[in-house]
């Protein structure tokens, strides 16, 4: 994948994760806010003061995220983002650590 491929692809997929978080909100799911700023995106918490922040990493064409569970790398393996030490999929992962952080079940996609 070129350099412009990835980047086009990270704020497509940042765009996509906003727009979820924006949409369960919404529906009184879970009370977030997201800030985008370039290529990171915070996810905040509103009721705890948490934070999710999701990040891309050009130089190594990964998506970082930093959660209270950890921080973690995912890689573009077969058309999905696939965390690079456990082989998870990003939004289904992103969907556990908002639950685990918001305290309300959350789904992505």
């Amino acid at each position: 994948m070129t350099e412009t491929e990835f980047l086009d692809l990270a704020d497509a997929t940042l765009n996509e994760i906003e727009l979820a978080f924006d949409r369960l909100f919404e529906q009184d799911v879970v009370d977030v806010e997201c800030k985008r700023s370039g290529n990171v995106l915070e996810i905040e918490f509103v009721e705890n003061g948490s934070k999710i922040i999701v990040n891309s990493q050009a130089p190594l064409q990964e998506m970082w995220v930093a959660a209270r569970a950890g921080g973690f790398h995912y890689k573009r393996v077969n058309g999905e983002w696939r965390n690079t030490r456990d082989d998870s999929e990003l939004f289904a992962s992103l969907s556990d650590y908002a639950t685990q952080q918001g305290g309300a079940p959350v789904k992505l996609r």
